[in-house]
C-alpha cells in the first residue's frame, strides 16, 4: 500500500503567516524511522509536508483509483501550523480529497484538543477529572478551589504553558502569562499529588485494546509533572518510563477500563494515549487524552507498545493495519481477495500495484527521442522496444519488418487468427523544434510524445507483462507492428501495415483517446497534394501582359476553399506556400501544399477531380501531384462484434469509454475490408504533437487493464 507520512516541521508554505503559531515538530530522525518501519511492513511511503500543496503531493503520489482499486493511506503525524485546532486541520484536507488517514477525524481532534469541553463531557459520562475551572479573560475572578493547582491552556498540547501554582499571586501571573503568550482562555484545575499514568489505546469500537499501564518516573529532581522541557529534553532531567506500571491488577484494570471509556466519550479512532493521575488512596483522574500520541523514540506511546510486545515496526504497520480495518473491513486491506485470485482479478492486482513502475517507463521512453527525421533516433528506439519486447517473450516478424520504418513481432503461439496491435513510433516533430521533458501533475503525465506514442508503447508492454504474470502470456496470440513514418504520412509502412493486419482476425489501434474517454469508430482519409504552378518570370509593372502567378492562385485557391462542406465532411485547404523568383522579378513559380480530408473513398475520388478542375488554364501550367494518401476508416459490420466486446469490458471495470469519429487519419484505414478494426485505444491524450502534450493518468491505467482483459478473453476462446 502506497502510505503517505503527513507531518509538519518547515510549515512555510502557506498564503500568510498569522495566529497562534503551531509548536510541535517531530524530529527529522522520527520521520525516516517511521518511513524505515513502513518499507518493513512492504509498503511504499515517502513523507510530506501538511502545507498548502499537500493536496498536490498526495495526487501525484497517490493518482486517482479505478473501480475496485484501493486508496493508498496518510500515516498522519501532522500538529497543523497555525491558528486554532491545528490537529483538525490535515484529517479535514484528508477527508476532503478522500484519502483514508490513520487517527481521529477532525471532530474527535478538536474535542480534545479543547480540555475544557473533554473535561465537561468527561464529568457528563462519569469519568473521573480534577476539578476545573476557566478563566475566560485575565481580569476574571479567581476560581474557588483548593491550592496546589495546576494552569495551562485551554487549547494547548504537549504541555505548553502548563505550571503548578500555590497561591493566588503565582496563579494570577501563571494566567497572565498564557494570555500574553497563548491569547487563550486558562483552564485552572485540581492538582493532584501523586503518580501520573499513561494508558495507550490501539484500535476501534469493540476491538480497540489498551497498552499496559505506562508510569512516569519524574525523580526527585523538579516538578512532578511532565513540562514542555522535559518532553524537548532540555529541562536537564531524565524522565523516565516504566511499562507495566507498578500497579496491582484491580488498579491496572480499572485504569485500561476509565481508559477505553475516555476514547469512546470523546469519539477517537485508531490511537490515542489517556494522561492519568493516581492520587495516595488509589483514585484515578483523567487529566487529557492526546488524539495523536507521539510515535518519537522516548515516548511513553511506544515504550508501551514495546512491553506488549510490539517492537517499533510492527507498531507503525500495525497502525496502517488497524485504520485500513476501519475503512476497509479487513485486517489486510491490500488483499480484498481470495487466496488464489481469478485470472481476471490477478491481472487487476498486477496493474494496480505497478502504476508507479508503468509511468516510471513512460519517463524512461521521453527521454528516448525518435522525431520522424532522426533516423539515428529512430533506430536507437527501435531497438529499444525490441530488447523490452524479446525479454518478455516476443519475437521478430521478419516477413512484416523492414528495418527502417516498420518493425513487427509476435507471442509464441504467433498473430495468426489473433489481435494485431498497431503503434507509431516516430514522433512528427521537426528536429529544430524544442524537447519537452517529463513531468507530472496530479491528473497529467506531460512530455514529448507521450499521447501520440510513448504511453501506448508502455501500455502493450505492461498487457504483456500482466499476461505473462498469471501465466497466460505463452497462450495469446498477439502481434504487434510499430510503424516509424507516422510523419510521412505511413508513406513506406502502408503496405506491410495492410499485409500484417490481413493475418489477424482483429485489429486494435494504439492511437490515443480522445479527451472525454472516447474511443475511435471512423477516419477520414487524408490525401495529400503538392501543385506545381509555372508562369513567366516578369518585373514588377509587366503584369498587364502576362498572367499574374499570384493573383491567378489565389482565385483558385478561393475556388479550393469553396469545397469544404461540413455536413459531407469534406476539408481541404493549402497549409504551405512556396515561391520562386529571379532578383528584382516576380515570383514565376509557386508550390502549394493541400490537404484534403473526406468520409469515404469515393468521396476522395471526387474531391480528386473536383481539384483536377480547377487547377488548369489561365495561361499557366498547373501540376497537381499526389504526394500522400491515408485511406478512411469507414464503420462496418465486422466491428460491431469487436465493439461490444470493448463496451462490455470497459462496463464490467466501470471504465468510461464512448465513440466517436475522428478528423484525423489513422492505420486503421489500411486494414483490409473483412478484418474487424477498432482505433483510439490508447491513454486519453490531449493537445497532440504541442509543447502541451500529455496523457491521463488514470486513463493509462485504465486502459492497459482493458486491452489485458481483452486479451485474457481472446485467449481463453
Amino acid at each position: 500500500m502506497k502510505v503517505a507520512v503527513i507531518y509538519n516541521r518547515e510549515s512555510t508554505k502557506v498564503i500568510n503567516l498569522f495566529g497562534v503559531p503551531n509548536r510541535e515538530k517531530y524530529g527529522l530522525e522520527s520521520i525516516q524511522r517511521i518511513l524505515n518501519a513502513l518499507k518493513k511492513g512492504g509498503h511504499q511511503a515517502v513523507a510530506m509536508e501538511g502545507d498548502k500543496d499537500l493536496i498536490d503531493r498526495i495526487e501525484e503520489f497517490m493518482p486517482r483509483v479505478i473501480k475496485g482499486e484501493l486508496p493508498g493511506m496518510a500515516l498522519n503525524l501532522s500538529y497543523g501550523i497555525q491558528g486554532q485546532a491545528r490537529y483538525t486541520h490535515v484529517p479535514g484536507i484528508l477527508e476532503m480529497v478522500g484519502l483514508p488517514y490513520v487517527g481521529s477525524n477532525p471532530l474527535a481532534h478538536s474535542l480534545a484538543l479543547d480540555k475544557v469541553v473533554a473535561k465537561m463531557l468527561f464529568v457528563q459520562n462519569d469519568v473521573p477529572t480534577p476539578e476545573f475551572a476557566v478563566m475566560p479573560t485575565a481580569d476574571s475572578p479567581l476560581p474557588d478551589l483548593p491550592f496546589p493547582l495546576i494552569v495551562k491552556p485551554k487549547n494547548e498540547a504537549v504541555s505548553f504553558g502548563i505550571q503548578v501554582v500555590h497561591d493566588a499571586d503565582s496563579l494570577k501571573k501563571a494566567a497572565q502569562n498564557i494570555f500574553d503568550e497563548f491569547g487563550q482562555a486558562v483552564l485552572i484545575e485540581q492538582y493532584i499529588e501523586g503518580r501520573e499514568i499513561n494508558i495507550g489505546l490501539l484500535g476501534n469500537g469493540a476491538s480497540v485494546e489498551t497498552f499496559m499501564p505506562a508510569e512516569l518516573i519524574f525523580g526527585s529532581n523538579g516538578p512532578q509533572i511532565y513540562t514542555v522541557e522535559d518532553k524537548k529534553r532540555t529541562s536537564g532531567r531524565e524522565i523516565g518510563v516504566q511499562c507495566p506500571a507498578d500497579l496491582d491488577n484491580e488498579t491496572a484494570q480499572e485504569a485500561q477500563d476509565i481508559a477505553k471509556k475516555a476514547f469512546e466519550v470523546l469519539g477517537c479512532y485508531d490511537c490515542a494515549r489517556v494522561d492519568m493521575r493516581l492520587d495516595s488512596e488509589g483514585r484515578i483522574y483523567v487529566l487529557e487524552i492526546n488524539s495523536l500520541p507521539s510515535l518519537g523514540e522516548h515516548g511513553s506511546y511506544v515504550a508501551a507498545a514495546e512491553a506488549m510486545g510490539m517492537d517499533f515496526t510492527a507498531l507503525i504497520n500495525r497502525l496502517i493495519e488497524t485504520a485500513s480495518s476501519r475503512y476497509f473491513g479487513t485486517p489486510q486491506p491490500p488483499k480484498l481477495q481470495v487466496a488464489k485470485p481469478s485470472p481476471k482479478d490477478a491481472l487487476f492486482g498486477y496493474l494496480t500495484e505497478n502504476r508507479d513502475l508503468i509511468e516510471s517507463k513512460i519517463e524512461n521512453w521521453v527521454s528516448t527521442s525518435s522525431r520522424t527525421d532522426d533516423p539515428a533516433g529512430i533506430r536507437i528506439a527501435a531497438q529499444k522496444l525490441d530488447k523490452t519486447l524479446k525479454e518478455i517473450g516476443m519475437k521478430a516478424v521478419d516477413t512484416f519488418t523492414d528495418h527502417r520504418d516498420i518493425w513487427t513481432w509476435e507471442s509464441p503461439k504467433g498473430f495468426r487468427h489473433g489481435t494485431l496491435f498497431i503503434s507509431q513510433l516516430d514522433i512528427p516533430r521537426g528536429l529544430n523544434s524544442g524537447y519537452e521533458y517529463f513531468r507530472r501533475t496530479p491528473e497529467w503525465l506531460y512530455g514529448e510524445g507521450i499521447g501520440s506514442s510513448r504511453a501506448q508503447l508502455v501500455q502493450f508492454e505492461f498487457m504483456l507483462r500482466a499476461m505473462k504474470s498469471i501465466r497466460r502470456f505463452s497462450k495469446t496470440r498477439v502481434g504487434f507492428t510499430s510503424y516509424a513514418d507516422e510523419g510521412r504520412h505511413c508513406d513506406k509502412s502502408a503496405e506491410i501495415i495492410s499485409k500484417a493486419a490481413a493475418r489477424a482476425s482483429r485489429v486494435v489501434i494504439l492511437k490515443p483517446g480522445n479527451v472525454g474517454d472516447y474511443m475511435i469508430l471512423s477516419r477520414r482519409g487524408q490525401q495529400q497534394y503538392r501543385l506545381i504552378v509555372d508562369g513567366t518570370s516578369v518585373k514588377l509593372g509587366q503584369t498587364g501582359r502576362y498572367t499574374d502567378i499570384m493573383k491567378a492562385l489565389y482565385q483558385k485557391l478561393l475556388d479550393v476553399s469553396a469545397l469544404n462542406n461540413r455536413k459531407a465532411r469534406i476539408g481541404v485547404s493549402a497549409v504551405d506556400i512556396k515561391t520562386e523568383a529571379f532578383p528584382e522579378r516576380l515570383p514565376h513559380r509557386v508550390q502549394v501544399i493541400i490537404q484534403a480530408s473526406y468520409p469515404t473513398i469515393a468521396k476522395g475520388r471526387e474531391l480528386h477531380s473536383a481539384l483536377k478542375r480547377i487547377f488548369k488554364g489561365d495561361g499557366l501550367r498547373w501540376d497537381l501531384i499526389s504526394i500522400s494518401e491515408r485511406p478512411p476508416m469507414i464503420e462496418r459490420k465486422a466491428n460491431r462484434a469487436l465493439i461490444e466486446t470493448l463496451m462490455h469490458i470497459a462496463d464490467d471495470w466501470d471504465i468510461p469509454l464512448m465513440t466517436e469519429a475522428s478528423l484525423w487519419p489513422s492505420p486503421a484505414g489500411l486494414v483490409p475490408d473483412p478484418v474487424p478494426v477498432v482505433c483510439g485505444l490508447g491513454p486519453v491524450a490531449k493537445d497532440l504533437y504541442t509543447s502541451r502534450e500529455a496523457v491521463s493518468r488514470i486513463s493509462l491505467v485504465q486502459r492497459t487493464l482493458m486491452m489485458a482483459q481483452f486479451l485474457l478473453n481472446t485467449t481463453e476462446e
